[in-house]
């Protein structure tokens, strides 16, 4: 099967809840207000706390305590907001993979990784909405839960990660594509932003030509994030090379600022997307 035709078998398994439909259908209808978007998200539990739950969170730091959806989507942004629900629906759509095939802590670790580090240059570089990123980073890697259902032989496979073999490697060796060409389809078919997926479909430097910051940003991301999650097998700037942060005005310095918000963030992040902390709801 090609990435579509798994990504269509997928769609079939995995579901967003409600909830998150309904809202991006509000937001795309630009006559919709807050309170409306409020409304929906207030109707499910589980996803109004985790808005409240990331509002109040070391992501944003705050003053003032935010006790409403209301307050959240006025201080954070409408589309924000969203952002933040997306991330937490797909997640929970996940939510069944057993443990059996891969790591799923670690995979989770790689996306949160991911999405921080995104998160990071976009609010340096002054990028409107930089939640969009963190987004970006966060489900880029999907395909694998795709795979890890559909044909797990493959997800062990492609698991095989050591020193002289990245994740990439495997994904082709025994695919001839990507986890995020995967993932990228299957947002497609949700009918998800076309800013979400793009970049997603474009995350790998060896294959793809950023078209945008946006891009570039989320191609920077994704190789220090494997090199931060498995530092077993890689040192922390591994196939970086200059052209990667230079082209956004980035250096160095800015990059070890980048890893050492991320892993500051990490442990905290992680429990606010991973989907073994919704069982709480």
């Amino acid at each position: 099967m090609n990435a579509k035709e798994y990504a269509i078998n997928a769609d079939d398994i995995f579901v967003l809840p409600e909830a998150v439909v309904k809202i991006k259908q509000l937001i795309d209808d630009e006559t919709a207000s807050m309170y409306e978007i409020a409304e929906i998200i207030n109707y499910d539990p589980a996803i109004m706390a985790q808005v409240l739950k990331i509002s109040n969170s070391a992501l944003y730091k705050f003053p003032n305590t935010i006790t409403t959806v209301s307050k959240a989507i006025q201080v954070i942004g409408t589309r924000s907001v969203y952002d933040l629900v997306l991330a937490y629906g797909v997640a929970n759509a996940f939510k069944s993979i057993e443990p059996d095939v891969i790591d799923l802590e670690r995979f989770w670790e790689r996306g949160v990784s991911c999405g921080l580090l995104a998160k990071y240059f976009a609010e340096e570089l002054g990028i409107k909405e930089p939640e969009r990123l963190f987004v970006c980073g966060l489900l880029h890697n999907l395909g694998e839960l795709v795979m890890v259902k559909l044909n797990p032989d493959v997800a062990r496979a492609c698991a095989k990660i050591d020193a002289d073999t990245k994740p990439l490697t495997l994904e082709l060796a025994n695919l001839k594509f990507s986890y995020a060409d995967i993932s990228a389809e299957l947002m497609t078919l949700w009918g998800l932003p076309v800013e979400i997926y793009q970049p997603i479909k474009r995350v790998h430097v060896d294959i793809a030509t950023a078209l945008s910051r946006e891009d570039q940003i989320l191609q920077l991301s994704y190789l220090l994030s494997v090199n931060n999650v498995f530092k077993e097998f890689y040192s922390a700037k591994e196939g970086l090379e200059s052209q990667h942060y230079e082209s956004l005005g980035l250096d160095l310095e800015q990059i070890d600022n980048a890893l050492d918000f991320t892993n500051l963030q990490l442990i905290s992040a992680l429990a606010l997307f991973s989907p073994s902390s919704f069982s709480m709801y």
